[in-house]
């Protein structure tokens, strides 16, 4: 079982990123001192009510500070982007990284992101396969001729290769069917999101083994999830402490639509005791242990990325939640 952090890099209006930022780079290298395996960085653009560091920066600069810890942009947005711009730029975070990219991707859900970028979320499937696609062949082909809906490559090839062969492993996250049927053909990987509660998760695993079926493929030896998580002595601390910090972010989520693209019964507009049962690990080392064993054996989850630090929450009690889990719980997750 492998463990990973998420850093969201949310932060309220009129904060000094660069303590924010000094703060997550604190928070990486202190989970490669605690034995995590990787860190993640998601990335959304016109983000407010947060400011938000973007990810290829910020996993460059952990790349320096915590060289030890695989990187995973958790998702690069690809309906959003040229594939050569893509390719280049998680080409040269691998080779930065000494080989240790994940490259996650994922499509999107947001219309003010879509139109800033000059496209729609109509357009959204078909640009993410053409520039997956894109990217693979500019990974392993020498020259690269193709024209897809919103690009041209005309004998293009990419400068810098990833030092991983053939290529990064490839996580697709995807919130409904059609994602996750997309996942099976195109990627390595499900990278099952963090907010399904676990009855959704069991039905769409069904649906990303029948799609695994279809293409003729394995299921995956590394399989991912992100969970939000918060550990404490019991579970009323844990959802005392994180309850004003994780209830601001979902209640942005939700106002964003973040919802409106996922199975009707996984709805955010819900008191904050309803929005916690069934999706989120919360409680005392023993509780989470054991939540986190149900996820290993009822969907084979044997990668799991933790959200722990959300917008607003001091970095001292972010970091405290880091070293339990990793001191009890980690420990204890693995021994069963």
């Amino acid at each position: 079982m492998r463990f990973g952090l998420i850093i969201r890099g949310q932060y309220a209006q009129g904060d000094d990123m660069r303590v924010r930022l000094q703060e997550d780079l604190d928070a990486a290298r202190l989970a490669q001192d605690l034995g995590y395996d990787l860190v993640a960085k998601g990335s959304h653009y016109s983000s407010h009510p947060f400011q938000y560091i973007q990810q290829i920066p910020y996993l460059c600069q952990v790349a320096m500070v915590a060289p030890k810890l695989r990187l995973v942009p958790g998702v690069v947005l690809l309906p959003l982007h040229s594939p050569l711009h893509v390719a280049e730029e998680l080409g040269s975070l691998d080779v930065m990284s000494n080989g240790k990219l994940v490259f996650g991707a994922g499509i999107g859900y947001r219309e003010v992101e879509f139109r800033a970028f000059g496209t729609t979320q109509k357009q959204s499937g078909q640009r993410f396969e053409e520039c997956l696609t894109a990217v693979k062949r500019l990974w392993s082909e020498d020259f690269v001729h193709m024209k897809g809906s919103y690009f041209e490559l005309d004998g293009a090839n990419c400068t810098v290769l990833p030092v991983q062969k053939p290529m990064p492993p490839i996580w697709i996250g995807a919130n409904a069917n059609v994602g996750i049927r997309r996942a099976a053909r195109m990627a390595d990987a499900w990278f099952i999101n963090p907010h399904n509660k676990l009855d959704t998760i069991a039905a769409q695993m069904d649906v990303y083994k029948q799609a695994l079926d279809d293409a003729g493929k394995p299921f995956p030896t590394e399989l991912p999830m992100g969970r939000e998580v918060f550990v404490a002595k019991s579970r009323d601390e844990a959802i005392r402490l994180a309850r004003p910090y994780l209830e601001v972010k979902y209640k942005a989520y939700r106002d964003w639509g973040q919802d409106k693209v996922m199975p009707a019964s996984d709805h955010f507009d819900l008191d904050f005791e309803d929005l916690v049962q069934d999706r989120f690990l919360f409680g005392s080392p023993a509780e989470v242990t054991e939540q986190i064993l149900v996820l290993r054996r009822r969907f084979g989850v044997n990668t799991l990325i933790l959200g722990i630090h959300w917008a607003g929450m001091p970095a001292s009690l972010a970091s405290e939640a880091m070293q339990m889990m990793a001191e009890e719980v980690f420990p204890a997750v693995r021994s069963a």
